[in-house]
């Protein structure tokens, strides 16, 4: 053992530690999750306070005592200690620079007057999703908004630890809210916010097969065959009506790319995929569609109906623009595919036939 962790202040503070271990009953603790992470911040905060007098070796040298005390208890390894040091020290260096709400109240970036009670304040914010989630958070995020706003969503959609290290590799933070808009001429106040927060710019679609030059009908069948992720990229409260929903309109039809419904707009979501960048033309056709089904689909108790462009790319100025003087509520959004296939591919690609057809031969 170093030398210095044999003198009496550390045998004192290492006697604390152990104290407030036992006195935490850490064993009951692991099955209530608040606790657990209250009881991470503190140890962080004890070692971090400490590591500035006793050096680099500290953790390593309490991660062993504490291992012959509590041979039976996780959470107290070499690499954990590390984390809760982390932990503390992320939130803690920007404490002063931020205001922190309370999580499951309000959002919050709409909190203020917060300041009198920071880290008290942190800490029920962290203690309300698990330990596995809280390092993904504060090992990625670039900032204590950041973090804040993926703990608020994983409380609002109940995301797993995958989940929740997929919409952050994705980058959610960055790309929620930011469509071109016109929500704020088109909608009343109560729904626009939400309405602008729904949308994301740009979607990411990289969880699609497509080949090089493909065409919007592909684009729009392949989102359709992984519903399931599209609801996912899209968020939390979309659900899926149909693709190509034809409309009668003066004798004639007319179809929908994709409709949804999303559960707390209490309105329908009308979704135009361009497989080209934006022009102002498109703005005027998805008016139309969303005229259209605000007489022939709407129910009476529904909200008016919304318009998303999804298209290739965009120049924002011209999005902004084209949307300023149209009285329908729309959106104009990006999308990513960056995984794309050379067209002769598929056609070197065995059939499903043929697959079947050489495991018979096998046979």
């Amino acid at each position: 053992m170093n030398e210095i962790f044999k003198d009496t202040e550390y045998k004192n503070w290492l006697s604390d530690l152990k104290t407030k271990i036992r006195s935490s009953q850490l064993k009951a603790a692991i099955a209530v999750n608040s606790a657990l992470i209250e009881f991470y911040w503190d140890l962080g905060k004890m070692i971090a306070e400490k590591e500035n007098v006793w050096g680099s070796k500290l953790i390593e040298q309490v991660a062993k005592d504490l291992k012959n005390e509590f041979p039976d208890i996780q959470g107290l390894s070499n690499s954990n200690l590390k984390y809760c040091k982390r932990f503390y020290n992320f939130y803690q260096s920007s404490i002063t620079l931020q205001v922190v709400g309370q999580i499951g109240q309000q959002p919050v970036d709409q909190l203020q007057n917060v300041e009198n009670q920071p880290v008290k304040l942190l800490k029920q914010a962290v203690a309300l999703i698990p330990w596995g989630h809280n390092i993904l958070i504060f090992t990625k995020a670039q900032s204590i908004a950041e973090a804040h706003f993926y703990i608020q969503k994983t409380i609002e959609n109940g995301w797993s630890r995958d989940i929740l290290n997929l919409q952050i590799k994705s980058d959610l933070y960055n790309r929620q809210g930011k469509a071109i808009t016109n929500f704020k001429l088109t909608l009343p106040n109560n729904s626009s916010d939400l309405a602008h927060q729904i949308l994301k710019d740009p979607y990411n679609f990289d969880f699609l097969t497509l080949t090089e030059n493909y065409k919007e009908r592909e684009l729009e069948n392949a989102l359709v065959d992984n519903v399931t992720k599209f609801l996912l990229e899209l968020g939390t409260g979309f659900a899926y009506v149909g693709k190509q929903v034809p409309m009668m309109v003066g004798g004639q039809e007319y179809f929908i790319d994709l409709l949804f419904y999303h559960l707390k707009l209490r309105a329908f979501i009308v979704i135009e995929l361009k497989a080209t960048s934006f022009i102002p033309e498109y703005a005027g056709k998805l008016s139309f569609y969303l005229s259209a089904s605000n007489d022939l689909l709407k129910h009476p108790t529904d909200n008016p109906t919304i318009g998303l462009l999804i298209c290739k790319d965009k120049n924002d100025v011209i999005a902004e623009y084209a949307l300023k003087d149209i009285n329908q509520p729309m959106g104009v959004s990006e999308y990513q595919l960056t995984k794309l296939f050379p067209n002769d591919l598929k056609s070197s690609l065995p059939s499903i036939e043929e697959i079947e057809n050489e495991l018979k031969n096998i046979e």
